[in-house]
């Protein structure tokens, strides 16, 4: 019996359309038809006209105005803050990525019955690992669907999902693992929850706590993944391998989980 590849995108499009950021982020895409690219193509070839092209057609391109953090993408330890190792050296930037790194096992930690805005901890990774029976390695990557995948789609998606805080973030970079995901918007808690707790608090150290948690260890977060629904909680291979934007925090990921089944 052989087997075969199954591979499960676990990435979201870049819309303009739907719902991902707050307003000022959201991508912006201008589509330029294949009728008014015929026009475009005139001047690269004098003499040319539009009916000699088949149909009448040239090329269909989109103008995109967006951030390096639109769509599924792939976060940086620059992006959290501007050293890492606690002060001990500059953090590294998205084109500085080890791409060893993004081809490895995936774990996936099913946190969706935790409300929106809530924080979870080192002790509920804990016990996720221990209710699907994995023995974390160094270097797996770690994904964690929230219920932030219900609301996809929806206006609500940005303020949806649980985050995680400083304690679990470091649960995980302790024990080896570089590169993790969710697909909320942000690998903290929706920032209506931890602004409502910082004005009971007034306590600044939990604003965006997972992300400063890469101030004392570097690692590499994914956000606004998508389909993880799909994934059993380990036995496949995660690949995410970030665009290459020199100095940048972050880059955009395709990303894709790979099974076998027997074919």
């Amino acid at each position: 019996m052989t087997k075969r590849p199954i591979f499960i995108d676990i990435s979201m499009p870049i819309s303009a359309e739907i719902i991902t950021d707050p307003p000022p982020l959201q991508p912006r895409i201008s589509y330029v038809g294949h009728k008014e690219g015929a026009g475009h193509m005139l001047p690269f070839f004098p003499g040319l006209a539009v009916e000699d092209l088949p149909d009448g057609e040239g090329w269909a391109v989109e103008d995109i105005s967006l951030t390096t953090h639109s769509g599924s993408h792939m976060d940086a330890p620059w992006h959290y803050h501007s050293t890492t190792d606690n002060g001990a050296r500059r953090a590294p930037t998205i084109d500085e990525a080890p791409l060893d790194l993004f081809w490895r096992p995936g774990v996936k930690l099913d946190f969706r019955h935790f409300p929106d805005g809530y924080v979870a901890t080192a002790a509920d990774v804990e016990a996720e690992l221990a209710r699907i029976g994995h023995d974390l390695q160094p270097y797996d990557i770690v994904l964690v669907n929230t219920s932030a995948a219900a609301a996809y789609g929806g206006p609500d998606y940005v303020a949806s999902g649980c985050g995680l805080g400083r304690e679990a973030t470091l649960y995980l970079t302790e024990r080896g693992v570089q590169v993790v995901g969710t697909d909320a918007w942000s690998w903290d808690a929706p920032f209506i929850y931890t602004a409502r707790r910082y004005a009971e608090t007034g306590d600044p150290a939990i604003i965006w706590e997972g992300h400063k948690a890469g101030r004392e260890q570097p690692y590499y977060q994914m956000e606004k993944l998508h389909n993880l629904e799909s994934l059993p909680p380990h036995g496949f291979t995660v690949s995410c391998f970030p665009v290459k934007i020199a100095g940048a925090g972050a880059g955009w990921i395709r990303a894709v989980a790979m099974l076998e089944q027997e074919a």
